[in-house]
């Protein structure tokens, strides 16, 4: 009986031994925790690999999706510095449990650590647009938004020029450029971070480009030393000296359009072509357009060889061979006109003809004009005095032919009657009488 329990000892002693074994594959003896929960961007991520109750790991190691991460001897304490997108994983960890009287080393199950995104990268925008017309105001908007969860958090915003700082974190979202310049245009681009945080996101980069007004071009016209001729080769050369690309060049003959170059980046534009006849010499212009503004160059005369034509010919044109002559013909004309008519002139505006010399020789004076004007500007009187011999009264009718043949040209010749002379043309005629002698007064 005895012997029997003796046997049957060690045997319970193994059965409670294996009891109290723990079932390594399918026990959770180790697990993995993350903190902060939930993790943003910039916070300072740590990962601690914990056995069951506490019990202390040794030999700790790291995984991230599967692959190896870090290995600590003692601590079973990871620190992922500031989280970021990319710390986004599946995390896992192992380490050696010591259970009397077995060591093993079990694994963690996964545990998925989502960083939560602090802000979207930010976006730059230029208002009123990004190509702006020279002189007007721009404004540079850099946008971006908090998550709810960490609304409470300063963002500062810079922004940058190409290699240069136009504003280091500053409160505000906008930037301000007033009566923007042809040399401000570039690329331009913002930043964003929270104050005291370790996160930074630029904007990508904005093309602003300021659309300046072209310059009044320049025509240049290329040959050789001499007027070309028919057959040669002709270039005209426009250039505006500012203004923004893409600038469009026209060029002209005279009002027409005789071909045209765009300048993608700026610079001149030429036009090369033949002389084919005497039609393509005349006035050459350009032009130059980029959509903000458009100038017309001064015009260059292009004539050719052994040709006067400078120009398309018009209605004054035409006038100048012909002036010289018509000048001539007209001077010719007033000479002869004057040759012609100096007999008949005096000293007045009404001219008259000498008489025929009285028979006897005597020659009676002419007067002609001799008048008198009232105060109130009521007419003119002209008096004809013609002085003869009395010897001619004998021949009365011989006289009456020769007076028929003289011609006196009369203006405004008013005849007085006897009521409408005054005391003072009445002097008049009787000084004419003294001072005539006896010549004959005729009075109409």
């Amino acid at each position: 009986m005895n012997v029997a329990i003796f046997r049957t000892g060690p045997m319970l002693l193994w059965t409670a031994v294996l009891l109290f074994v723990p079932c390594v594959g399918k026990t959770a003896w180790l697990y993995l925790q993350a903190w902060p929960n939930p993790v943003f961007e910039g916070d300072a991520l740590t990962l601690q690999c914990q056995g069951r109750k506490n019990t202390p790991l040794s030999q700790v190691k790291f995984y991230r999706d599967g692959k190896f991460l870090h290995f600590s001897k003692e601590s079973q304490t990871l620190s992922m510095g500031a989280a970021t997108v990319q710390s986004r994983g599946q995390y896992s960890c192992t380490g050696q449990v010591m259970y009397i009287p077995q060591i093993f080393t079990p694994t963690s199950e996964t545990a998925m650590v989502q960083v939560q995104e602090l802000f979207p990268p930010p976006v730059l925008s230029a208002a009123p647009s990004p190509e702006p017309r020279e002189g007007s105001l721009v404004t540079l908007r850099c946008q971006t938004k908090l998550h709810p969860l960490r609304s409470a958090l300063r963002l500062l915003f810079s922004f940058y020029k190409d290699s240069h700082t136009l504003q280091d974190r500053g409160p505000h979202p906008e930037l301000c450029i007033p009566g923007v310049k042809e040399g401000d245009s570039g690329l331009y681009w913002c930043e964003v971070a929270p104050e005291g945080g370790q996160v930074q996101k630029q904007s990508p980069q904005l093309e602003v480009r300021v659309q300046a007004p072209v310059s009044r071009p320049v025509l240049t016209l290329h040959h050789g030393p001499t007027d070309p001729a028919v057959g040669d080769m002709v270039q005209l050369l426009c250039e505006a000296q500012r203004g923004s690309p893409p600038i469009l060049y026209l060029f002209y003959l005279d009002e027409k359009i005789v071909g045209n170059h765009s300048a993608p980046c700026g610079g001149n534009a030429s036009l090369l072509f033949p002389v084919k006849s005497e039609q393509d010499a005349g006035n050459y212009s350009c032009e130059a357009e980029n959509g903000v503004s458009r100038e017309r160059s001064g015009p260059k005369k292009l004539s050719l060889k052994g040709s006067q034509v400078l120009s398309t010919p018009t209605s004054s044109n035409w006038l100048v061979p012909w002036l010289p002559a018509s000048l001539l013909g007209m001077m010719v004309i007033a000479a002869a006109l004057l040759v012609y008519l100096r007999p008949w002139r005096k000293a007045g505006p009404l001219p008259s003809q000498i008489p025929p010399p009285a028979p006897g020789g005597e020659q009676c004076p002419l007067y002609a004009n001799v008048h008198h004007q009232k105060e109130k500007d009521e007419g003119v009187v002209y008096f004809v005095v013609h002085r003869t011999s009395k010897r001619s009264e004998a021949r009365p009718a011989e006289f009456a032919a020769e007076r028929k043949d003289s011609s006196i040209i009369y203006a405004e010749v008013r005849c007085l009657q006897p009521s409408e002379v005054s005391s003072k043309e009445v002097n008049i005629r009787n000084t004419l009488q003294e001072s005539l002698g006896d010549c004959e007064e005729v009075l109409c």
